[in-house]
C-alpha cells in the first residue's frame, strides 16, 4: 500500500551540529523580470528537484526536506556521497535531483518516493541522486547563518577543491547578461528558471528574501471536468486536456488559484457542459482508479492516454475524483514549463477562448525548449 511520506516515522536529528534540523529553507518570492545588477547581486540555475539541506556530523547524515520530513531513508546512496565528499561536520542547502543523460528528470525523481526498503535499494542503484549545494549553513563547530550570502558562498566553494561525484557546486555569476543567457538556454536540460540571492542577506528561514525568475508561456486548452473546493460545492480547480497526435484527449493539468467568489461563478458557467462520466473521454479512469486503492501508486497514463485519475503518490488519501463536463469549452492558460506531456505546475487562468474549437488544441501549440547538456551547466 502507497504511504504518505507524512505517515512516516520521523528520524533523530543529528546531534552536535551549530545548526541542527530542522531548519525551513530560505525561499524566493517570484518576480516577472531577472533583477537588475546593483553591485550585491549573485544568479544562480534554478533546479528542478527536492529542495534539502544535508546535515552531517561524522557518519550521521539527515536529510531535511522543505516541509521538515526527512528524505534520509529515501536516498540512501546520497547518505553515503555526504560521508564520503563533504566535510566531517556541515550543514550544506542545496537540491536533490535526477540527472538522466543530459537532463534532469522530475518524474524518475518522484518515484523514488517509496514506502518499501526493498524498492528504495532497488531505485538507488538504478536511478542514483545527485545533490547540487548552494548554501553552507555551518561548517565544523562555526554557525554561518548571520554571514552574508557572499561570504558563505566564498566558504562553500572552499569545501569543494576539486570537481564532486554525487555532491556537486552550483555554478553562479553576478553577471546579469550572464543570467539573461542561462535563463534563455537552461531550460532544455531541465532547469526552470534563474534564483537570484542579494549577497549581504544573512540565511533567513522560512522567509522569501531571495527572488525567482521563472518562464512563464500561453496554451489555448480544453475544459474537460472540475474538482470542487474542500470549502463546498463551488469550483475548487479546472481539469485541462490537449489532443493528440492520437487523436485523444489528454489530461495535462489543472487551472486554479481563482478568488473564491469566481469560484462559484465558474460552476454556472459550467454547468450546461456537465455530462456523465460514461460518456466522458475520460470515463474509463474511474474503474482504474478503483481497481488501484490500496495498491501502489500506478502511472498516470492508460493504453497510452494520460489521464486525471491515479493515485498520487504524495497524498495517497486525497480523493482524485472530478466532476465531468462535455470537453467543448476552450481557456487559454499561462504555464512556465512542461514535465513530460503535462503542465509541471498548476496553470492559471487567463480568459476564455470562444474562437478556439476544443479539436484545435493540440500539443504541437507548446514551445519546447531548445535541448542543452546538464554537464556543460555544471562545467560553468
Amino acid at each position: 500500500m502507497t504511504t504518505d511520506p507524512a505517515d512516516e516515522p520521523v528520524e533523530e536529528p543529528v546531534p552536535n551540529l551549530p545548526v541542527r534540523p530542522p531548519v525551513p529553507p530560505m525561499l524566493a518570492k517570484p518576480v516577472k523580470a531577472m533583477p537588475k545588477q546593483d553591485g550585491t547581486l549573485f544568479y544562480e540555475p534554478k533546479w528542478d528537484g527536492f529542495r534539502c539541506i544535508v546535515f552531517r556530523d561524522g557518519d550521521e547524515v539527515y536529510l531535511g526536506s522543505r516541509n521538515e520530513r526527512p528524505f534520509t531513508r529515501y536516498f540512501p546512496e546520497l547518505v553515503e556521497a555526504v560521508r564520503a565528499e563533504l566535510p566531517d561536520k556541515c550543514v550544506v542547502d542545496g537540491e536533490i535531483v535526477l540527472p538522466v543523460g543530459s537532463h534532469l528528470d522530475f518524474d524518475a525523481l518522484q518515484q523514488r518516493i517509496h514506502p518499501a526498503a526493498s524498492r528504495v535499494k532497488m531505485l538507488s542503484e538504478r536511478t542514483p541522486a545527485q545533490f547540487f549545494a548552494f548554501d553552507l549553513l555551518a561548517l565544523g563547530d562555526e554557525s554561518l547563518m548571520e554571514a552574508p550570502f557572499s561570504e558563505r558562498r566564498a566558504r562553500l566553494e572552499g569545501i569543494f577543491p576539486e570537481r564532486g561525484g554525487s555532491i556537486r557546486l552550483t555554478p553562479v555569476t553576478t553577471s546579469q547578461e550572464q543570467a539573461d543567457e542561462w535563463f534563455e538556454t537552461f531550460e532544455g536540460a531541465g532547469l526552470d528558471g534563474i534564483i537570484v540571492k542579494p549577497g549581504d542577506q544573512p540565511y533567513i528561514p522560512d522567509k522569501r528574501t531571495m527572488f525567482k525568475v521563472k518562464h512563464e508561456r500561453t496554451a489555448d486548452v480544453v475544459v474537460c471536468g472540475y474538482r470542487e473546493h474542500k470549502s463546498g460545492p463551488i469550483v475548487g480547480s479546472l481539469l485541462l486536456g490537449l489532443y493528440g497526435n492520437d487523436g485523444r484527449l489528454h489530461h495535462v493539468g489543472v487551472a486554479a488559484s481563482f478568488p473564491m467568489a469566481r469560484r462559484a461563478e465558474l460552476v454556472e458557467e459550467v454547468k450546461p457542459y456537465l455530462t456523465e462520466l460514461s460518456e466522458h473521454p475520460w470515463g474509463h479512469w474511474a474503474e482504474q482508479a478503483a481497481a488501484h486503492i490500496g495498491q501502489p501508486a500506478a502511472g498516470p497514463a492508460t493504453g497510452g492516454q494520460r489521464v486525471p485519475g491515479a493515485i498520487s503518490r504524495w497524498s495517497a488519501k486525497k480523493d482524485l475524483s472530478f466532476i465531468p463536463l462535455r470537453p467543448e469549452l476552450v481557456i487559454e492558460v499561462a504555464y512556465d514549463q512542461m514535465e513530460g506531456d503535462r503542465f509541471r505546475h498548476t496553470a492559471h487562468f487567463r480568459r476564455w477562448r470562444t474562437d478556439r474549437t476544443p479539436e484545435s488544441c493540440t500539443y504541437e501549440q507548446l514551445e519546447r525548449p531548445v535541448s542543452y547538456n546538464l554537464d556543460d551547466i555544471l562545467a560553468r
